[in-house]
């Protein structure tokens, strides 16, 4: 697709709430919000995937008012899902790489969740720029760094246009930015002295139920050095390295974790202007983290960096991580560290037994903070300020954490 965005089209959903006009962050949304939220049209693409599928089954749960329809490619699975949703959900057939059939199927579309990765080595934003386009509201479950910075580029695009938008809305990154932002807010508004260090570690066991897709994703970052910050300073280091043995609280205990490229890293450093921050992340059992450093060390890059060279890899070593996962479970468990300049240490937590059900939770919550017209025009990262990007912080922490086993802030 062109990278020119044509003119605007009306834009289906309501203008969103003026600054002025927003609510504390500790409230729920208003009977209006809900008013004009009720019945749209929200379009998941990737709907027939194990994410997409997820957020479809999330929202139908939350908000059983709104037109769902599950967006892909396999018809069978995709008219199958809808039809387990019930009420007012149906499936549509796309193909996000066929540009005319995309913006055809978000004509009278309120929001669209693109949920059809992998992102990694993608070059274009196409969906946003359909989006852009025919004035609907996105956000994106990206995981990849250089994707989600050029997504952000189409942020004046998109204010010029009135449309609202978020990218990195998922679970990790997603709801682990906005923690990070609750984290620093809090030691800033309580006098706690300056954030001076901000550390993600993430722990998911086996595949947690992602399937094919979060494999893909995991072997295209082994190919990519690892971004982190030293004290205002970039600094790049070895994918799968810098081992920690974290304690993510009752459920799951200590568990070792290693360095990945992950994309909240450069948000949360030059938007929430912390100097020192990194991403570590972890699986189970503890062999498949042998593998990773293993790939990682002696796989030539040039493979790692070529899709289609990882997708047949996956198609290799997927079924032996479904028959693991059977063993293994799906539970995931966040943890995010915030040090301050007085020696002060806090801290957030979140697991859920079931990523496969936290992750459309997570994504959920996003789409009705937009839907809810709390998202300012513009391309937003969810850590970015409240009224701006999402209303309440805590609203959406509350939805995305719903089933979970511990979830604790500002501990």
């Amino acid at each position: 697709m062109a990278t020119v965005v044509r003119a605007c089209m009306p834009l289906p959903l309501p203008l969103p709430t003026p600054p002025a006009a927003v609510a504390s962050s500790s409230a729920a949304p208003s009977t209006d919000a809900q008013r004009r939220s009720s019945s749209a049209r929200v379009l998941v693409l990737g709907g027939t995937g194990r994410v997409g599928g997820s957020t479809a089954t999330a929202l139908s749960k939350l908000r059983p008012d709104l037109n769902i329809l599950i967006a892909g490619r396999n018809r069978e699975k995709g008219q199958s899902l809808a039809y387990k949703l019930g009420g007012q959900s149906e499936f549509v057939q796309v193909d996000i790489r066929n540009a005319s059939m995309l913006e055809e199927a978000l004509q009278g579309v309120d929001l669209v969740v693109h949920a059809a990765g992998p992102f990694q080595r993608e070059n274009e934003c196409t969906v946003l720029q359909a989006a852009i386009s025919t004035k609907t509201a996105y956000i994106d479950v990206c995981d990849d760094t250089d994707y989600s910075w050029r997504a952000k580029g189409f942020h004046e695009q998109a204010k010029a246009c009135g449309v609202p938008a978020i990218t990195t809305a998922g679970i990790y990154p997603g709801v682990s930015n906005v923690m990070a932002a609750e984290l620093v807010h809090a030691a800033r508004s309580e006098d706690a002295g300056e954030p001076e260090r901000l550390r993600f570690f993430y722990y998911t066991a086996g595949s947690g139920g992602a399937g094919p897709t979060i494999l893909t994703t995991s072997f295209l970052l082994l190919a990519e050095d690892v971004i982190a910050y030293n004290r205002g300073e970039e600094i790049k280091l070895k994918p799968y390295s810098g081992a920690l043995s974290i304690d993510f609280g009752k459920g799951v205990r200590k568990k070792d974790v290693y360095l990945l490229n992950l994309p909240e890293v450069k948000s949360a450093y030059k938007i929430l202007g912390v100097p020192t921050v990194s991403a570590r992340f972890g699986t189970a059992p503890f062999f498949w983290n042998w593998g990773m450093q293993a790939f990682a060390n002696f796989l030539p890059v040039e493979f790692l960096r070529d899709k289609s060279k990882v997708l047949k890899l996956v198609e290799t070593v997927d079924p032996f991580v479904r028959a693991i996962d059977g063993i293994a479970g799906e539970r995931v468990s966040m943890r995010v560290d915030l040090d301050c300049s007085n020696g002060r240490n806090t801290i957030g937590l979140f697991s859920h037994r079931k990523l496969s059900v936290s992750v459309g939770y997570a994504i959920a919550a996003f789409v009705l903070a937009v839907l809810e017209g709390s998202t300012q025009p513009g391309v937003w990262f969810p850590e970015e300020p409240e009224g701006v990007a999402i209303e309440s912080r805590k609203l959406l922490l509350e939805r995305a954490s719903q089933g979970t086993t511990n979830f604790v802030m500002n501990k």
